[in-house]
């Protein structure tokens, strides 16, 4: 194991690339499906072995693949792979009661999964433009359960994911690193598989509500990484185009450190959400660091449920360029299902804070007069902020009380537009938090 500093003096060991004793090299029958030959041969090669999709051969996974639990295993994915072009046939395998929550799942010990830096090799094709095109979001598979212990994650490439690309969730000693997500549209349909209404549909209320509810209801995500119920991970060197965040730190992650990365298209560099349904969330010692945003959503961002609770400790953001961000630095309490009124929290409960700064934030904010993401559904959009004026590089939406030893510090972020920029806080949870920000304390 090698050590990485994290912050606040904390160590994370990073697990070396396992290098297998014995070789699986996986069969390929065109026009077929490979798992059943894979799944044939993981009893035998499940523990001090290397699998190999050999360069030169597109696989065909058109089913889900379960590697079970690995001892010592490098899957190496120098050739191609696809995913059914057919939409059903993936829906059909999502809603079969054996799916495994992901199309790709590994469990175990010292597992390695790489791909390779060959730019024509090495790509996982799950043909995502057809979905977004379709705006079909029922049943989709999210990609990748790598929910190991002492796991290296490296030169993957995935193409046109149709949900979430990387889970990390339940891991342990992650390192991923030198991998590419490409979820680009190559037509005007956005690839979050959400509709961008138009002053047509937004006359009509009914079919707005109606689009509005399946987005949040049925729309799952289409997450770059996602870290949570496990500790130490370290996310570097990756890039990421995707249409929601580029990373999503959830309850029980510990220890993450994400940096220098390149994000864009998505909703940003996200702690949370926590706390949902008044459920007890946990996030401690998360720094996100020297990466570079272009055409988000939002930059950096901490969103908990209204009444949630648990506590988020120790998360710094430093050193991010943001480029046509909307809304750059942002922190909620206040997240709740927009499908029904917002909860009468008359306890003022929520995720409490203890440490959250954000140094070194620095960049262009896109102001465009009547911005419209392309996750917007609704009229007025999901992300919408009452009394906005859309030139605020800083939102705080904080509960008096539930957030202490808040640091702000050497903010550059400027509207596209020239004009100057605000901050939108309540002064009694935030004005004697602040220090050394480079906006106007006037406007605070």
């Amino acid at each position: 194991m090698r050590l990485s500093l994290l912050a606040g003096g904390l160590f994370l060991s990073i697990p070396e690339v396992v290098l297998g004793y014995k070789t699986f090299v996986v069969p390929h029958t065109a026009g077929k499906d490979d798992v059943p030959a894979i799944r044939a041969a993981l009893p035998k090669y499940s523990s001090d072995a290397t699998i190999l999709f050999k360069k030169g051969v597109t696989y065909n996974v058109f089913t889900p693949l379960d590697f079970g639990t690995l001892k010592n295993v490098e899957i190496a994915i120098e050739g191609n792979i696809t995913l059914p072009t057919n939409i059903a046939t993936i829906q059909a395998s999502v809603a079969a009661p054996d799916y495994p929550g992901h199309w790709f799942k590994m469990r175990g010990t010292n597992v390695t999964l790489r791909g390779t830096s060959d730019r024509k090799w090495g790509w996982v094709d799950a043909h995502g433009q057809a979905w977004w095109d379709l705006i079909e979001w029922n049943n989709r598979p999210y990609g990748w359960d790598f929910g190991v212990t002492n796991g290296v994650l490296k030169d993957m490439k995935l193409w046109k994911p149709i949900a979430w690309s990387f889970d990390l969730s339940n891991g342990t000693n992650i390192h991923a690193f030198n991998n590419e997500i490409q979820a680009r549209s190559n037509s005007k349909s956005f690839p979050f598989n959400t509709y961008v209404a138009t002053s047509a549909f937004a006359s009509t209320p009914l079919l707005i509500f109606y689009l509005h509810f399946f987005y949040h209801r049925t729309h799952g995500n289409r997450d770059g990484f996602q870290a949570a119920q496990g500790p130490n991970i370290l996310i570097e060197n990756n890039h990421i185009v995707n249409g929601d965040d580029c990373l999503t730190v959830r309850s029980g992650a510990k220890n993450v450190h994400f940096r220098n990365n390149y994000c864009e298209g998505g909703h940003g560099l996200s702690v949370g959400s926590l706390g949902k349904g008044g459920t007890v969330a946990s996030v401690d010692d998360i720094l996100i660091e020297n990466t570079v945003m272009v055409n988000q959503l939002y930059g950096a961002r901490f969103k908990s449920w209204t009444g949630g609770a648990g506590q988020a400790r120790n998360l710094v953001w430093r050193n991010i360029t943001v480029t046509n961000v909307a809304f750059p630095i942002y922190v909620t309490q206040n997240y709740y299902d927009q499908n029904f009124p917002k909860p009468n929290n008359t306890d003022n409960t929520s995720t409490g804070i203890d440490g959250i700064s954000f140094i070194d934030i620095h960049g262009t904010q896109d102001d465009t007069p009547g911005y419209t993401e392309g996750s917007c559904v609704s009229d007025p959009c999901w992300y919408a902020v009452p009394n906005a004026t859309g030139k605020e590089i800083i939102i705080f939406d904080l509960y008096p009380g539930t957030a202490k030893n808040v640091k702000v510090q050497k903010i550059n972020i400027r509207p596209k537009s020239g004009a100057t920029p605000r901050v939108m806080c309540d002064p009694t949870t935030v004005r004697k938090l602040l220090r050394g920000s480079a906006v106007n304390p006037a406007l605070i």
